[in-house]
């Protein structure tokens, strides 16, 4: 029952992040608004990664950094981009209906070798890790698409580029 409460919300905002994604220009991936900013590219790529992180929080007990040689996904293409978003869209949906409660409520932790770094009911990890993640870096980006002058579409309700207000 937990997976499946959660399950409306997280079709909701990954649908509103493609659209998002959708119009991520090509021709920019070094853009920046601020020196401290990941450049267009990456923040693109990090998006599309981060639905397979469901998978990790929900199949897994632990990630821990000091295993394995993680490179982060960085876009080439818009193509390319929403087929690794939508792959691991699918992914993620798939895992989260197929999860218990039992296994929502088993603990989940982040470390790096014996450094714990977090520990909470694998649910929380869901909301948090994987969904308001996702969420935070969705409003980043649209500030990017805006100060490049990309129609934003609606996430919560029209954008200015939508209304029907004009």
């Amino acid at each position: 029952m937990i997976a499946q409460s959660i399950l409306p919300e997280f079709e909701r905002e990954f649908a509103t992040l493609r659209s998002i994604l959708e119009r991520v220009p090509e021709d920019k991936p070094d853009y920046k608004p601020h020196e401290k900013s990941m450049p267009l590219a990456k923040l693109a790529g990090h998006l599309a990664e981060i639905p397979a992180w469901m998978e990790v929080s929900v199949n897994h007990d632990e990630l821990d950094f000091s295993k394995g040689d993680y490179t982060p996904y960085v876009m080439t293409t818009r193509k390319d981009l929403l087929e690794k978003f939508d792959a691991n869209v699918a992914q993620a949906k798939s895992v989260l209906a197929g999860a218990s409660d039992q296994t929502m409520m088993s603990n989940w932790s982040m470390k790096t070798g014996d450094q714990v770094h977090m520990t909470m009911p694998k649910v929380a990890v869901v909301r948090g890790f994987v969904m308001n993640h996702m969420i935070h870096h969705r409003a980043q980006l649209g500030v990017y698409l805006r100060l490049n002058d990309i129609a934003l579409p609606s996430t919560y309700g029209p954008t200015a580029d939508e209304s029907p207000m004009g």
